[in-house]
């Protein structure tokens, strides 16, 4: 939006105080004050109005391609599919991307612990997604959500052990145990043109903790220490 926004001719006459405007000022029982005073208030208001825009745009930048928005990360085939016992951070099933600030969850031959639709309805309202080949993937964002430390995945526990206070989650980010109130949170996952899409604009925060009945995955049977 412009400063210099262009005016009829109209909007010049009255504010030049010239030409046939002033006949048909006459004409209503305007007074050139009174036209004077409507004239600035329009002008004022569309200043304000411009301000109120460039305020924003620099407040509220463009997104695209930053956290905040869609990022598209890497081809599909970086991210290497593994059974939940068979995760090697960056190497198969769990991958940290810094430009999203989360670590993306791909998983085959996975040993879900409930099935039907039941399933179904978890798998949605928990930000998973099913590949075409059959294999599941999430994106699990790297904040506890306990105090907010970056939480790390552990290879020697199959699971994320928060260092600060010891939140404990599983690999789909299902809470185990510690503080944390509830699971980890999750971004949208889809796919473009074969590269994985997480959209980190919108955060899954309502994963709760599961109980016996609502549990995903196994939980891994050896103990996590502090590291």
């Amino acid at each position: 939006m412009s400063v210099g926004t262009s005016r009829t001719p109209q909007e010049y006459e009255i504010l030049t105080g010239g030409g046939a405007e002033a006949a048909e000022m006459q004409r209503k029982g305007l007074t050139r004050r009174q036209v004077l005073r409507r004239a600035v208030g329009i002008t004022l208001g569309v200043a304000a109005l411009e301000g109120t825009y460039g305020a924003l745009t620099m407040l509220y930048p463009n997104l695209t391609g930053q956290f905040g928005s869609a990022i598209t990360l890497s081809p599909k085939e970086k991210y290497v599919a593994s059974g939940q016992r068979e995760v090697a951070l960056d190497q198969k099933g769990i991958f940290y991307e810094s430009k999203a600030k989360a670590y993306i969850m791909h998983l085959n031959d996975v040993q879900f612990l409930m099935s039907g639709t039941k399933l179904q309805v978890f798998l949605n309202s928990e930000s998973w997604t099913k590949d075409a080949d059959g294999t599941y993937w999430l994106a699990l964002y790297q904040v506890c959500v306990h105090l907010g430390c970056k939480v790390p995945y552990r290879d020697d526990c199959d699971s994320f052990k928060c260092p600060c206070h010891g939140s404990h989650y599983n690999v789909d980010g299902e809470y185990l145990d510690g503080p944390a109130p509830r699971s980890l949170d999750r971004f949208s996952l889809s796919f473009q043109s074969g590269n994985v899409v997480v959209d980190t604009g919108k955060l899954n925060q309502h994963v709760e903790r599961p109980d016996p009945t609502t549990r995903m995955l196994p939980v891994p049977p050896q103990p996590c220490s502090a590291a």
